[in-house]
């Protein structure tokens, strides 16, 4: 990681090297004060630090105070990069003041299922909409000195049998789906470290996956960090450190097995050098930022930064007859025990203790705001009181507006298990029902982790804000956007569908027997609803605003053989200052495998005052053409007609450019069971086997004449097609590949 320690591997002895690879305690590495090495600490979290209070303690709500920023299902929907990147310094900050090495996040797994437990924790359903975002978290943190860990590595998309389950794929979904933000993230912002994930992949552990570890993240993609296991993810020491994996947490006092393993010969002591060395040089990495004493990070400047993202990550779903902003003089009750003991963010190891926390009630108050307050309903279990019902509407009935607080109770959703339903608590829902009949002009404002039904209610509210949740200044955001000081300009980070039933993993989630199938292949969240034309409640990248804007001027022009600049004007046509959001897709034509109608592959959020035009550019490059390719075991450009798709939403497509791409003159090899077709559409191939079959003809050896008998023979091996036309199809094809590998090797 840095090009010149001050301790070396070759400075060690094995049993030194071996205590190197695995956890002082269950936060802190390993150091060797002897060496000059301080055992440095590492500790949660995705969104903020989680700095437990006894370091020997996994008690995860016993931790230091600190920023609660926007959990990562919020900040998501920001789209915002540059917004992402100032809340990792943020944190940065916070870890050196805390004498924090590392922090334990982001995570940047993708949302396969909206039943997953943890989504409140990761980023979206779309890889790039993932990996551009969580890249610039990185950047923020480790321009403090702080290391990052990315996590989990990799396809550990739900909580059901996370410890031991196989996650089961075929490669092009993992090249496609579930790596591409890791690559990304490693190639742009060189994260310190990365975290294996529990689950197996294909039936290997993450922590013994060498291709995972070692041949695609090292090889391929240049990662010069470190591997650390999640929580106990480690099951053989020796195989651990083989695969890759440069350190066990927590201990498990196995170092003699290590040892042992390389005195035996089952593990190289090679092996153990690198691994070892990798943990010094992570040590001495941090060492800078750990020796800064008296450091105090401006804890109200923090708040700020967490309201601007709790801001930024709400979308605004719907606005019926310009409902919202709220204006002074109306009178407004507030309804909701959320909008009081506020929901602000997940359950299990990422839960912080926040500096502050600031409800919307109070914050209604604080903006000079006289509000009617109703609790509505407890966020436990306990039937539905009447007595909080006819209070509730009793306040509804006196204003002009309401402003209804739901969504789900801690319970219902954190680390540890998934959910089994998209359901929200039906007395809440039925309090809506009876305030909408009381009071139509009623706004409903969500607090949810990950994705919750709204089929059933939603004709019955005016306008719904999705908040997620929001961290800790959430309150003060949300009353910002009701009342119209911030303009909402969140979009969806995922599909809302219609129902459950409608999304594609539901035959094959959470798995069963210690398996789940990723059987929808590459086609999740909108690749498969817009593929296949499936109705959607509302669409990925979807959200409304106070402002209206128009697209312009868009232009599409090459910058090489395979890649694109796409240009566009964006103007704020209304009389409110606002954002948007400009999304790039890219449409692939005819092709030889079954993609996706369109892919995410740009984006870019502008801030334009009212009646201001800005030029918005962004690059696409070859691998924004490509697919995995089974076949070639790499990605694959093809050479075709493509459409550039400027967007507001997956669905909301406001101009398509055709574009002619070269491709990457990569051919498929062709081998002895090769159809008759391929070797046709084949450059090299083709007029080898067009000269062998003039070679048969002299012979006496013909093709049928019948079209239909033609279709079904193009499907065959050539050999075979040789055969049913009475020659010899083994000779043909040893002549045929022979002359093609001749032909290659020129």
């Amino acid at each position: 990681m840095t090009e010149q320690t001050h301790v070396n591997v070759t400075d060690l002895s094995l049993q030194d090297e071996a205590s190197l690879t695995s956890g002082s305690d269950s936060w802190h590495v390993q150091g060797l004060p002897e060496q000059g090495l301080e055992g440095y600490m590492i500790t949660d979290g995705p969104y903020g630090l989680r700095k437990a209070k006894d370091s020997k303690s996994n008690d995860v709500y016993g931790s230091v105070p600190a920023t609660c920023f926007p959990p990562t299902a919020g900040l998501a929907s920001s789209w915002n990069p540059e917004l992402t990147e100032q809340v990792g310094q943020a944190m940065g900050e916070e870890c050196v003041q805390e004498k924090v090495a590392v922090i334990l996040g982001p995570g940047v797994n993708i949302k396969r299922s909206p039943l997953g437990g943890r989504n409140f924790e990761y980023w979206s359903e779309d890889p790039v909409l993932t990996g551009h975002q969580a890249a610039e978290l990185v950047k923020g943190v480790q321009a403090q000195g702080i290391g990052t860990s990315v996590k989990h590595f990799a396809a550990n998309n739900q909580e059901t049998e996370r410890l031991r389950s196989s996650s089961d794929m075929d490669e092009r979904t993992l090249r496609e789906i579930y790596l591409p933000a890791f690559e990304y993230i490693v190639k742009h912002a060189k994260p310190w470290t990365l975290m294996c994930a529990y689950n197996r992949l294909n039936g290997v552990f993450g922590s013994e996956n060498r291709r995972l570890l070692t041949d695609i993240l090292r090889d391929e993609w240049g990662f010069d960090g470190i591997v650390m296991s999640d929580w106990g993810a480690v099951h053989n020491r020796a195989a651990a450190l083989a695969a890759g994996l440069n350190l066990e947490m927590p201990p498990s006092s196995s170092d003699d097995e290590v040892v042992a393993a390389v005195q035996a010969g089952t593990l190289g002591k090679d092996q153990l050098d690198a691994m070892a060395q990798g943990m010094i040089d992570l040590l001495e990495k941090a060492k800078p930022a750990m020796s800064r004493e008296g450091y105090r990070y401006d804890v109200q400047a923090h708040n700020q930064v967490a309201r601007q993202a709790a801001c930024e990550s709400v979308v605004m779903l719907k606005n019926d007859d310009g409902i919202l902003p709220l204006h002074k003089g109306e009178k407004v009750a507030v309804i909701g025990e959320f909008a009081r003991t506020p929901r602000y963010q997940g359950g299990g190891s990422s839960h912080i203790t926040p500096t502050v926390v600031t409800n919307a009630l109070d914050a209604f108050k604080s903006a000079g705001w006289n509000v009617d307050f109703a609790p509505g309903f407890t966020l436990d279990d306990a039937p539905q009181s009447e007595d909080l019902t006819q209070e509730a509407l009793c306040v509804a009935q006196s204003a002009q507006k309401v402003v209804l607080f739901l969504g789900l109770p801690e319970d219902a959703e954190s680390e540890g298990f998934d959910r089994t339903s998209l359901d929200m608590p039906a007395k809440q829902l039925e309090l809506l029902a009876k305030i909408s009949e009381v009071n139509p002009n009623t706004v409903v404002v969500l607090s949810n982790g990950s994705v919750v039904s709204l089929t059933e209610w939603l004709p019955q509210a005016k306008a719904v804000l999705e908040a997620w949740l929001l961290g800790q200044a959430g309150g003060q955001a949300i009353v910002d956007l009701l009342t119209g000081e911030a303009n909402p300009s969140g979009k969806l980070p995922q599909t809302i569908p219609v129902q459950l039933s409608d999304d594609p993993t539901v035959m094959n989630f959470p798995g069963e027997e210690g398996h789940v199938r990723y059987g929808e292949g590459v086609f999740v969240g909108y690749r498969y609803y817009d593929s296949f034309k499936k109705p959607v409640l509302f669409p990925f990248g979807f959200g409304l605003s106070y402002s209206s804007f128009e697209l312009s001027d868009i232009t599409v022009e090459h910058t090489g053989k395979n890649a694109v600049q796409v240009r566009a004007r964006v103007t704020n046509t209304s009389a409110v200052d606002g954002a948007q959001t400009v999304q790039v897709y890219v449409a692939p034509g005819a092709s030889r495998v079954q993609r996706p109608s369109h892919e995410l592959k740009a984006f870019q959020k502008v801030f334009l005052r009212a009646g201001e035009s800005k030029t918005v550019s962004m690059d696409l490059s070859e691998r924004d053409f490509a697919y995995w390719s089974r076949t070639m075991n790499d990605w694959h450009t093809e050479a075709g007609s493509y459409g550039i798709e400027l967007a507001t939403s997956s669905r909301a497509i406001v101009k398509r450019v055709d574009v002619t791409i070269e491709g990457d003159d990569k051919v498929f090899r062709l081998n002895e069971e090769s159809s008759m077709l391929e070797w046709e559409e084949d450059p090299i191939g083709a007029p080898i086997l067009s000269k062998k079959m003039e070679e048969l003809a002299a012979d006496g050896v013909h093709l049928p004449d019948d079209p239909n008998t033609m279709i079904l023979f193009r499907t065959m091996p050539m050999g075979t097609v040789v055969t049913f036309s009475g020659a010899d199809g083994r000779q043909v094809t040893r002549d045929l590949i022979a002359s093609y590998k001749a032909a290659m090797s020129k």
